[in-house]
């Protein structure tokens, strides 16, 4: 398990963190304490519960849906985009396999991207910098 808190050279767009987790349900928890304990410096004014949230349902789904025939990790990085945060969760997945399905009421699954749709200002899926997926929302208004 690695961690990294580095900045972007990028002014435009700087990387407050990143973390890089095993495709196991441990690390599930793990990046909500991360990113809880590594955002907390930046006092963003939106809701990190909603953004813990939202990581939750992208790394369960990253967790999930990844494949590769190599060992692989799950990515995720967040950065300030003016007065916006966003977020981005990568996977060694399809970026065609993301889709936002509409689960029957006794599904116990499949809510995941509904959450990101109704809580997140804005979000994105797509070919990942690194191969497979990136999944990414932003909240906006997270800094005054």
């Amino acid at each position: 398990m690695a961690y990294t808190l580095d900045r972007d050279p990028r002014p435009e767009s700087p990387r407050l963190g990143a973390m890089t987790l095993h495709p196991t349900a441990e690390s599930v928890p793990r990046a909500r304490r991360w990113f809880q304990k590594f955002i907390a410096p930046y006092c963003p004014t939106c809701s990190i519960e909603d953004c813990v949230l939202l990581i939750s349902e992208l790394v369960t789904n990253a967790i999930l849906y990844g494949r590769s025939d190599e060992p692989w990790v799950v990515r995720v990085e967040w950065y300030r985009e003016g007065s916006s945060l966003r977020i981005e969760v990568h996977n060694p997945g399809f970026p065609a396999s993301v889709r936002m399905r509409r689960p029957e009421q006794g599904d116990a699954h499949g809510r995941g991207l509904l959450l990101v749709d109704s809580i997140a200002d804005s979000w994105h899926s797509g070919p990942s910098r690194f191969g497979g997926t990136v999944v990414s929302f932003a909240m906006a208004d997270a800094w005054q």
